[in-house]
Formats: C-alpha cells, structure tokens, sequence
C-alpha cells in the first residue's frame, strides 16, 4: 500500500482497494452504536390499543397501556454485519368482561434481527426481522385470584403475544423507523462535500488565490515583452 501523509496530529492514511473500502466502510457506518441509535428509535414510544376483541368469540375487550424500552444488542457472527437485538415491552391492560373488569400487567422481550445491507444508489439499509408470536418471551401477572383463573380461562398469554409481535411489525414500517434504518450515502457525501470540500465559499477563494496568482505573474514578467 502507498501512504500519504496527513496533517499535523493526523495519523498518515494508505491507499487500499476499493473490496477493502467497502468492507471497511461498512462496519463503520453500521456500527453497534448506531444501529442501537437506530433500533431505540422505537425506544420510548407509547402502546395505547384497544379495546379488543379476546378469547372465544371475541366478546372479552381488552385495552392495552404500556412502553417500549431501550434495547440489548449484540453483533452476530457470519460473513454478513448483522446484530440480534431484544426489545423490552412493558404493558398494563384491562380485560372487560362486560359485568366485570379485570387487571394485569406484563413484561415481553421481542428479539429482533437486524442485517446491513447494501443498495444502489449509493444506501446502507438495515433489513429488521420483526418477531413471530411464538418468539416473544411474556412474564405475566394478575391482579387476585379471579383475574388468575380468567388469565388461563381466556388464554391471555398467546393473545398478549400475538398482539405485541403484530403492533411492533407495524411499528417497523413507520416512516420515523424508516428513516432511522435508512443511510443515504450520497446525501451524507454531498453535505460533508459542501461543509469540508469545495463549498462554493471554498471554491471561490481558491478562485480568487488563482486571479491573484496570475495578476502578479503577468505584472511580474510584464517587462520581459
């Protein structure tokens, strides 16, 4: 590899290919920082559903309140730059039963997995595989004894799962996600070209230096004619 000197302070960089580039770029842009940056996008947001429909025939009405929170990332192994993320959810709901209400609360870990992908032109794309029902872990827990039996009566655990695995799938597809799982590299190239490179405020003092420089050669050698 040739090296090329840098600036004071600066360490000296070499030339590479552009296989080692890419290679290299990638896991600097899709960092484990930034795609926890990216996922806890999510992070915060209200779940605020219902009422629904649960349990045989649908006639028990359940209502939902609750969080997501931040969530635990880990790099993957393998050729591709992937990380599996679990996603806490915290959840206070209330089951109608018309004469009665009952209360519960529950605490889900949904696993996700992220991979770094690239598109044309010029995009660095996270691929999110949102959970399926069976994946996602549930601690449940009643408010007394009857709201104990009605938890196994109505099959309150399968329907919890079903219903955060299929909100968070919709979540994944909301523009504000969208564009936290999105880097456009051509966007982000032009505004550090604009900032760093040749700005137009740039360009025009190396134009100006370059008038000066030929004015005082000219003058320089006018006498020479």
């Amino acid at each position: 590899m040739t090296s090329v000197s840098s600036d004071a302070g600066q360490p000296d960089r070499e030339y590479c290919s552009y296989e080692q580039f890419g290679v290299e770029f990638f896991a600097l842009a899709v960092s484990q920082e930034r795609v926890e940056a990216g996922v806890n996008a999510l992070a915060g947001q209200p779940i605020d559903v219902g009422p629904i429909g649960v349990g045989p025939g649908r006639l028990v009405k359940l209502t939902a309140t609750g969080s997501i929170n931040q969530a635990q990332i880990t790099r993957t192994g393998g050729d591709e730059i992937a990380f599996h993320a679990v996603l806490p959810v915290s959840l206070d709901f209330s089951v109608d039963l018309q004469v009665e209400t009952h209360r519960f609360h529950a605490d889900l870990t949904l696993p996700l997995t992220l991979t770094a992908r690239a598109m044309v032109p010029a995009t660095v794309r996270l691929d999110i595989t949102p959970p399926r029902a069976a994946d996602v872990g549930l601690e449940l827990r009643a408010e007394g004894l009857r709201a104990s039996v009605l938890q196994r009566v109505v099959g309150m655990e399968a329907e919890v799962r079903r219903f955060v695995a299929k909100y968070v799938a919709r979540e994944l597809t909301k523009p504000y996600v969208e564009r936290a799982r999105t880097i456009d590299v051509g966007a982000a190239i032009d505004k550090a070209w604009a900032t760093t490179g040749l700005a137009p405020e740039t360009a025009r003092a190396v134009a100006d230096d370059f008038e000066e420089a030929i004015t005082g050669e000219i003058l320089e050698h006018a006498d020479e004619e």
